[in-house]
């Protein structure tokens, strides 16, 4: 797992070709007045845009602890305070019902280790060794989700 801001992407450039264009869109769109949807930005990338309420359940929240085979996350706070629970992959070991290979998750019933918090220009890289749940907090949250085909 990553956590930066978005001042400091073009240091993560090299770690994944697609890496470049999902911050390539950012730079290139208003990422604040994008409306929620989905765009397919090539093959192996796509973005999502959500705003939403921010859960404030963390135990409703954490139903949704999850993780994925073939995609990397790149998580983008545009707008709010975004709270994420986060668990390396290796040390959970209860799923939470069986691999869905159409949306590409697996969801866990573990404890999250640690919590940490996302704002304005902040991101995380989720790689599939990272289980996490996100949205939680207070407050509408709008965000950038890309899906890095692996």
């Amino acid at each position: 797992m990553i956590i930066d801001s978005l001042k400091n992407a073009s240091k993560y450039f090299l770690l994944n070709p697609n890496f470049e264009a999902a911050f390539d869109f950012i730079a290139q769109n208003n990422i604040a007045s994008l409306p929620d949807g989905m765009t397919t930005i090539s093959e192996n990338l796509r973005v999502i845009v959500n705003t939403a309420q921010a859960n404030s359940n963390k135990v409703e929240a954490l139903q949704f602890f999850e993780c994925h085979d073939n995609h990397i996350d790149i998580q983008v706070c545009v707008q709010g305070l975004e709270t994420y629970a986060w668990k390396p992959r290796e040390k959970c070991n209860q799923p939470n019902g069986e691999y869905n290979t159409e949306k590409d998750v697996r969801f866990w019933k573990d404890t999250p280790d640690t919590f940490f918090e996302l704002t304005n220009n902040q991101f995380a890289i989720l790689y599939p060794e990272d289980c996490h749940a996100s949205m939680m907090g207070a407050g509408e949250i709008k965000k950038l989700i890309f899906k890095v085909k692996i």
